[in-house]
């Protein structure tokens, strides 16, 4: 940042007005701030920030005065050798302006003036003043506060680590036996001076507490929150984290004080009103508004902080709807929450050494049984993967890819209500040829429509065919239909059939808003098989692609070239045509999609998955039409 610009107009809005140079004195430089001086600026450090400021030669001996400012008399003097609208005056403003941005100031205790202001406390009170907006106030909050040390073996190397830890901030830490916590687990609550036992029945939901827990190579920190949720948060963490080696061995020194001693920071931080330290990270992988779990391994020796989605949720923080996943970004960002290796509730597809091309295909694991899914792109392959293994998961299998039963999951109730409305469509198609020559149908009007590949036809289209024949070498044709002869609402119904060495093979159907689009869905899906075929023999478990993800990859703006035969434009194309499609098919086959929830008897891993699709966004729709009759139609005109 340059200061030898500033002007006038940037000390004052108003002849005669206080600006920042004559209130200096209410502000010190926070402890630990450290200074760098160069020839012709100054950098400093703080906690979390900083900030270089350039300019003139002059500008180093101008922040020595504003310097002994701080650390003096706050300013007094050098407010009065500051002409109002000098070009000194400005500078010194500009100078404080960016110190209060990068939170470099720290509002002096009232009544102390210079160094007393950040040196008469303790190592306690020192991290204070550097990191919170008010330290007198938070320091004020830690000496009301006291904690409950509660855990089974009080003795245990966890207990006095997080009791020594609690010594250390300034708060008083009483340690107690708790039977009913199982081994190796420690409970902190915090509590003010008179309120009731964390245990009793009558839990004050005020209490903030957390839970420390150790187990062979591994060990967690939960959020910080009420006692309750605090329990259910450390018996959903320690059911997910499985031992990292046999029990008995010797456990690493470093691996309880490090556990003990986050908890203690956590719970510190929620009592004086800082930032919890989950924020102070950095780690653009956490998601705003989900907590975060601190989980440390002991090879090697480390702790990192993961969004955490457990299957209880007890606080009103947690209780609270999140927002729908509207866009392929935030789909993307949650898939490693849900599919963590060491917290997550599902196996983490990858490309792995499967082709990229002409279709990306990537694999993963549902229940001890191959998926593989593929699309135009890897992100989308990722998302759909995920999709469907949370279906069969929730579902425990009970139908198939193309079937008509079970859960739908989508990110997003568009993306879920388009894969749900497809896959209606897609039955009762299929409905309609089990029938024959049968009259009664799920459609007022069936009409074939003629498709070849010639010039005209979208891009898209004639793209994935020719992949398909000239690339591929097989021998394929396409049948399309039109199903809404006599509603008005455009939905077309493609099918690729396949011969692979003189044999059928596995082609691709899609059902979409336009000709041409269910053609290029359906050969892509076809090209999928095709390709997966040859490369994962073994795959129990295949995802083809649809345009119901093109409302989320659909970008806010096309670069110039990009004309249709892009990936991105034609999304963009298909995107603005789905809200037209789901409303067709919702006419078309009598039924609309409704949330769908676990039954009372599900197993506890179902509610899991469920509960953490909807914590991070996702939404899980019924696919199953139940007592909904569809509607009788004849065939349309050929």
């Amino acid at each position: 940042m340059t200061v030898d610009q500033a002007g006038p107009d940037m000390v004052t809005s108003q002849e005669g007005e206080p600006d920042a140079l004559d209130s200096l004195g209410r502000w010190t430089l926070r402890p630990g701030v450290s200074v760098t001086v160069l020839p012709h600026g100054v950098h400093l450090r703080g906690w979390i920030t900083s900030v270089t400021l350039e300019g003139g030669a002059g500008l180093p001996v101008l922040w020595g005065r504003l310097a002994e400012a701080l650390a003096g008399d706050g300013g007094a003097e050098l407010a009065r050798a500051a002409v109002a609208g000098s070009p000194l005056r400005a500078a010194l403003v500009t100078v404080i302006g960016q110190l209060h941005d990068h939170d470099l100031l720290v509002e002096r205790p009232a009544g102390e003036t210079g160094d007393a202001a950040g040196e008469n406390g303790d190592a306690a009170g020192q991290w204070l003043g550097a990191v919170a907006d008010r330290p007198t106030v938070a320091a004020a909050a830690l000496a009301r506060s006291r904690v409950r040390v509660l855990t089974a073996r009080p003795d245990g190397p966890l207990a006095r680590a997080a009791a020594r830890a609690l010594d250390r901030a300034g708060i008083r830490a009483v340690t107690e036996e708790a039977a009913d916590l199982p081994d190796g687990q420690v409970l902190l609550v915090a509590a003010g001076p008179g309120e009731p036992s964390p245990l009793a029945a009558e839990q004050d939901a005020r209490d903030r507490a957390v839970v420390v827990g150790l187990r062979p190579g591994v060990g967690f920190v939960t959020p910080v929150g009420s006692t309750r949720q605090a329990r259910a948060d450390a018996d959903g963490l320690a059911d997910r984290l499985r031992p990292r080696e046999a029990p008995g061995g010797a456990e690493h020194p470093g691996l309880p004080a490090l556990l003990a001693s986050s908890a203690a920071q956590r719970l510190v931080c929620a009592v004086a009103g800082l930032r919890d330290p989950s924020a102070e990270a950095g780690d653009a992988r956490l998601i705003p508004g989900l907590p975060a779990a601190l989980v440390a391994e002991r090879e090697p020796l480390r702790g990192e902080y993961l969004t955490w989605v457990g299957p209880v949720l007890v606080d009103t923080d947690r209780v609270r709807p999140r927002a729908d996943v509207r866009t392929l970004a935030e789909a993307l960002a949650r898939i490693p929450v849900l599919t963590d290796r060491l917290a997550g509730v599902l196996d983490e597809p990858g490309p792995g050494a499967l082709p990229q091309l002409p279709a990306a295909l990537v694999r993963s694991s549902v229940a001890g049984e191959v998926l593989v899914s593929g699309s135009a792109r890897a992100d989308l392959a990722r998302l759909e993967a995920v999709c469907r293994a949370a279906e069969l998961l929730l579902g425990k299998g009970e139908a198939g890819l193309e079937g008509d039963g079970g859960p739908v999951v989508g990110a997003g109730a568009v993306h879920a209500r388009g894969r749900a409305l497809r896959r209606a469509g897609a039955g009762a198609v299929r409905q309609r040829d089990a029938r024959a020559g049968d009259t009664a149908g799920p459609f007022r009007g069936v009409a074939p429509v003629p498709w070849s590949p010639e010039p005209g036809r979208h891009p898209q289209a004639l793209h994935w065919w020719s992949v398909l024949v000239r690339r591929l070498g097989v021998d394929a044709d396409v049948e399309v239909s039109r199903l809404d002869a006599d509603i008005g609402g455009p939905v077309f119904h493609a099918r690729v059939r396949v011969q692979v060495q003189g044999r059928t093979a596995g082609g691709g159907t899609a059902v979409e808003a336009s000709a041409d689009d269910a053609v290029a869905f359906a050969a892509l899906s076809a090209v999928v098989k095709v390709q997966a075929a040859a490369d994962v023999p073994d795959a129990r478990h295949l995802v083809t692609p649809s345009g119901a993800s093109a409302s989320l990859a659909r970008p806010e703006a096309t670069a110039p070239w990009e004309d249709a035969g892009w990936t991105t434009a034609w999304l963009a194309e298909s995107a603005a045509r789905e809200p037209g499609l789901q409303e067709a098919l919702t006419a078309l086959t009598g039924w609309s999609p409704r949330p769908w929830e676990p039954p009372a008897d599900a197993h506890a891993d179902v509610r899991a998955l469920w509960s953490a699709l909807r914590q991070c966004g996702f939404s899980v729709l019924s696919a199953r039409p139940g007592h909904l009759t569809l509607p009788t139609l004849t065939e349309g005109p050929r």
